[in-house]
């Protein structure tokens, strides 16, 4: 009779965690609902579906020892009431879990018992089971197959009615299109894809990856766009999760990303170190975590702070993160022009997909101008702009016309380099990219100051140290001033700024007096006035005083 009784008291218990347990997993509350069922469990055992809502409460808290072992158990449970599909359901997800974690062996076990217990089942779980197959397919660079494979899993989740399955595979075949050039098809499902996460029809899982991946994949391919709509869209629902910690880390990675951007670097460098402690207290996805640091490393690297941007790339890169072009563009920083290139050129060497290489092709050009490799960095800017035009987002065709101007500039067409600088700012001012917009400013002042246009080149130049300022682009900024000093210091006018330019690209007093359309008697004048205001004695010891301070 005692038996009975604690029996039934047990039951009781059970029944009123588990009613407890499932308000709160509806309200999103996570901890509340662990701890309802948790407690439930400890009363009596729970049954399996109950067991999976415990395992997305352990999920959505990032505890990945409790989530798999809930689905374990509730795997167990399901195989012994003889329902193997879902006992399958359960293996997949305890499978791309340890995926994603980095445990391959294990994940490929728990995928190879979910095909033997299936079989040949026509069923949705076997449609679940081509999400390992195209993401195999996808990360080996054959998106064509990983294409064709989620479209596969999405007529299988259209046919069982299972929305989860569906937008994962519409989701994938949006990150193959992008990276196949097939941009407008991709940004299609990528906008519905923004109504499927918000329309709470999807489980909280399914919801989290799908904001985190499109995210990520919106990033990798240069829509700024449409990574700063899911990047709202991920904070908003994060928000409504305060104890949610699986997708917040994540989340402020971007975030730092996004904000890296538009300039708001103190934001970003505190998105970036929250990321990182999220990820230091349980977390286990070390890739994620060193991306964290990458991001505290170009932020730091951008406000001048070279000792602590290094200390970041350097545990990076422990973690397994690539800490490039960041680091190659810190040796820059740093006066090794040398070591950049090299870096650079190995990285770029490795790299043979289209969007990763056009992540590196911006600071190769850069650097190789700095390093005076000309034509390297021409046929890197002609890449780009091919790539550009292929995929057509705004922020690569940005990137690219920047790069053109600067070559043609270091090529000595300063009126060609003024073209696609004029586009290069007209792009980053509608992608509200400050300091790009800066650094377009510095070329275009350039350019113009090789023009003869002295007023314009000012102007641009101010524009440009106002933004580096208020941004706290410290190094940038330290540079302009620089070279206004240099130019004060010589005392030379604009036009005799522009005359040593010639004279340096080593150009006759006939040729500057044609390319400015003035009198060979005035160029032998300026040349005269240079010679005495630098303390120069030849033409060459002008042209070496040029390249010294700046001035070419």
């Amino acid at each position: 009779m005692i038996e009975e009784v604690d029996d039934d008291v047990a039951v009781q218990g059970r029944d009123a965690g588990v009613a407890h347990g499932r308000e709160a997993y509806a309200d999103a509350a996570w901890l509340d609902a662990s701890a309802h069922l948790s407690r439930a469990d400890e009363a009596l055992p729970l049954d399996p579906p109950d067991l999976e809502l415990l395992a997305t409460a352990w999920y959505m808290l990032a505890d990945d020892a409790a989530y798999a072992a809930c689905l374990e158990r509730a795997h167990h449970g399901y195989l012994a009431a003889g329902d193997d599909r879902r006992a399958v359901r359960c293996a997949f997800w305890i499978g791309h879990n340890r995926l994603f974690r980095g445990d391959p062996v294990h994940a490929g076990g728990w995928f190879a018992r979910a095909h033997r217990i299936l079989g040949d089942q026509d069923c949705v779980e076997a449609g679940y089971l081509l999400i390992p197959v195209w993401l195999r397919e996808m990360a080996s660079g054959d998106f064509e197959r990983g294409h064709a494979t989620a479209v596969r899993g999405e007529q299988v989740g259209e046919r069982f009615g299972d929305l989860d399955l569906t937008w994962l595979a519409r989701d994938d075949q949006a990150r193959a299109l992008l990276n196949l050039g097939r941009v407008e098809e991709g940004l299609r499902l990528v906008d519905e894809a923004m109504l499927a996460a918000t329309s709470q029809e999807l489980s909280p899982i399914v919801t989290g990856i799908l904001y985190c991946n499109t995210l990520a994949f919106c990033q990798d391919s240069l829509e700024v766009d449409h990574a700063r709509a899911w990047m709202l869209g991920l904070v908003g629902w994060c928000d409504g999760q305060p104890a949610m910690v699986e997708h917040n880390g994540l989340c402020q990675v971007h975030r730092a990303e996004v904000l890296e951007l538009e300039g708001a670097w103190a934001d970003a460098l505190d998105a970036a170190e929250q990321a990182a402690d999220r990820f230091d207290h349980g977390v286990l996805n070390q890739l994620a975590s060193g991306r964290a640091r990458y991001r505290q490393g170009e932020i730091h690297r951008l406000r001048g702070d070279l000792d602590t941007a290094e200390q970041a790339f350097r545990e990076a890169n422990a973690l397994g993160y690539e800490p490039q072009p960041g680091l190659a563009l810190l040796r820059l920083e740093q006066g090794d022009s040398g070591a950049a290139a090299a870096t650079i050129r190995r990285v770029l060497r490795e790299t043979v997909q289209r969007l990763p290489r056009a992540r590196l092709l911006p600071a190769f050009v850069q650097i190789m101008l700095a390093a005076g490799e000309q034509d390297d960095a021409v046929a890197a800017s002609t890449e780009l702009d091919d790539l550009a035009r292929l995929q057509g987002t705004s922020m690569l065709r940005a990137q690219a016309a920047y790069a053109v101007g600067a070559v043609s500039l270091a090529g000595d067409d300063p009126g060609g380099a003024l073209v696609a600088l004029r586009r290069a700012l007209n792009l980053w001012l509608g992608l509200a990219a400050p300091y790009e917009v800066a650094r377009t400013r510095v070329l275009i002042a350039l350019a113009c100051r090789a023009l003869g246009d002295e007023e314009t080149a000012t102007m641009e130049q101010e524009a440009a140290r106002l933004s580096f300022n208020a941004m706290g682009a410290r190094a940038d900024a330290a540079r302009l001033d620089a070279r206004r000093a240099r130019r004060a210091a010589a005392g030379l006018t604009g036009r005799e700024v522009e005359v040593l330019r010639l004279v340096a690209a080593g150009r006759s007093n006939r040729e500057i007096a044609t390319e400015l359309q003035i009198s060979e008697h005035t160029v032998a004048r300026h040349v005269q006035n240079i010679l005495g205001k630098v303390g120069a004695s030849s033409r060459t010891a002008a042209s070496a005083f040029a390249h010294h301070h700046g001035l070419v």
